[in-house]
């Protein structure tokens, strides 16, 4: 098998420029051979370049480059061994003078499943956390207070297919993948959110896309049901489980205050605005996206997010081609097909102020660690006042007439538009 370095080096000009044709693009969902856009650009500009363009890129942090984490040997090693992309970086506050920085160490996992979808769903999820747990162990091995794992992590993203086999692979919120992962809670003193397929024992067996969110000690907080279920391209998603029940809850942890913006939910600023509103410091956003899809608001959206309600954000994208034993179709004229397209990865974290990490791997399993002081939350509400200059009470009465069967639009229009000039 060809290394990713000599891809690399297939793709740079003999002035060690990247020269980047279409027909030169990778297929295995890498970027011409590099794991992420910043890396090509890192290989393909002068360091003096490659310094502005990250700067408008990835924007400055308290007026300065985000600083990276220099992570123990152990966490390398498990790095190294396992073939997963390590990445940390920092994000600093200003100095306060009545307030100690408020520093929380958080985590991000993405991965592809481990066996084909036609193995017994036993062994897949088995192979699952056999994959994902050294991942979770260099987290902790790193000092991470608060892990998130992708979106339905513990099964293959077979919301595509509308068949209802793959509901086995649901559990309640104290089920299997819970109790796997309350382990490495308790070890490593560190709060993990674990984003499910649940089976509502209580009520039906009813099914829910859910996180758990599991407190330093192992046990658990709570949870909280995705809001939003898409009705675009593949994603079959209301096939399988309802629109959430349980609001815009924000955890309060023993490391800050964390909501969890499901998936799609990204795609609504409202949304994200009611997490900020309950109180939220990090925003978790577990994802299964496509590249075809959604690759360029990717890195738009949880970075406005951010921005417009001054809290850190966590996206996580699972990584990898999914295949699938019967083709499915879409609905949108194309040929029945067998899998979902490739789930980009590309994890990241994104601060109030505007900056951002770079992303991880487009094609490998990968942790993203980053230090963040939460009192640049405070800070960056301070200097823009979005709170203040919000007019909530318009929005409100807005909002509570167009839900109203008889809402009308306020449009005002021309009076000389519909009438005959001539």
């Amino acid at each position: 098998m060809e290394s990713n370095s000599s891809k690399q080096e297939k793709v740079l000009s003999e002035n060690g420029k990247a020269e980047i044709t279409a027909s030169e693009s990778s297929k295995d969902g890498s970027i011409c051979g590099f794991e992420s856009l910043h890396r090509l650009l890192e290989a393909s500009l002068s360091p003096l370049i490659f310094q502005e363009v990250s700067r408008l890129l990835i924007g400055l942090n308290c007026g300065r480059p985000l600083g990276t984490i220099s992570l123990s040997d152990s966490s390398k090693a498990l790095s190294s061994k396992h073939d997963f992309d390590l990445q940390a970086y920092s994000f600093c506050a200003d100095k306060e003078s009545l307030r100690a920085p408020r520093i929380v160490r958080a985590g991000l996992i993405q991965n592809s499943i481990a066996l084909p979808t036609t193995e017994s769903f036993f062994d897949q999820k088995k192979a699952i956390f056999q994959k994902v747990a050294p991942i979770i162990e260099a987290a902790g091995a790193s000092g991470v207070n608060i892990l998130c794992l992708q979106e339905a992590w513990m099964m293959p993203f077979a919301f595509c297919t509308r068949e209802k086999r793959w509901c086995e692979f649901a559990e309640p919120v104290d089920g299997e993948s819970t109790q796997f992962l309350q382990e490495f809670a308790k070890k490593y003193n560190m709060v993990i959110v674990n984003p499910i397929l649940e089976r509502d024992i209580k009520h039906g067996e009813t099914l829910w896309n859910t996180a758990v969110i599991i407190g330093n000690h192992g046990n658990i907080i709570g949870k909280h049901r995705k809001n939003h279920i898409p009705r675009v391209g593949d994603f079959n998603e209301s096939t399988y489980y309802m629109e959430g029940n349980t609001g815009h809850p924000v955890f309060e942890t023993a490391f800050g205050r964390i909501g969890i913006n499901i998936c799609y939910g990204r795609h609504h600023p409202l949304n994200w605005l009611a997490f900020g509103l309950n109180g939220a410091e990090i925003v978790f956003n577990p994802s299964a996206t496509v590249g075809e899809l959604s690759e360029p608001m990717w890195p738009i959206e949880a970075r406005n997010a951010a921005i417009a309600n001054s809290y850190f954000v966590g996206s996580i994208n699972r990584v990898g081609t999914e295949v699938f034993p019967n083709p499915f179709t879409s609905g949108n004229g194309k040929p029945p097909h067998a899998d979902f397209g490739h789930f980009y990865g590309s994890s990241h974290f994104s601060a109030p102020d505007a900056s951002c990490t770079p992303s991880l791997s487009r094609h490998k399993d990968g942790l993203m660690i980053s230090d963040m002081d939460l009192n640049l939350c405070r800070q960056l509400k301070d200097k823009w006042g979005f709170r203040m200059t919000a007019r909530y009470d318009m929005y409100a009465d807005l909002l509570a007439r167009y839900v109203k069967p008889d809402f009308e639009p306020q449009v005002i229009s021309d009076p000389l538009l519909h009438k005959n000039t001539a």
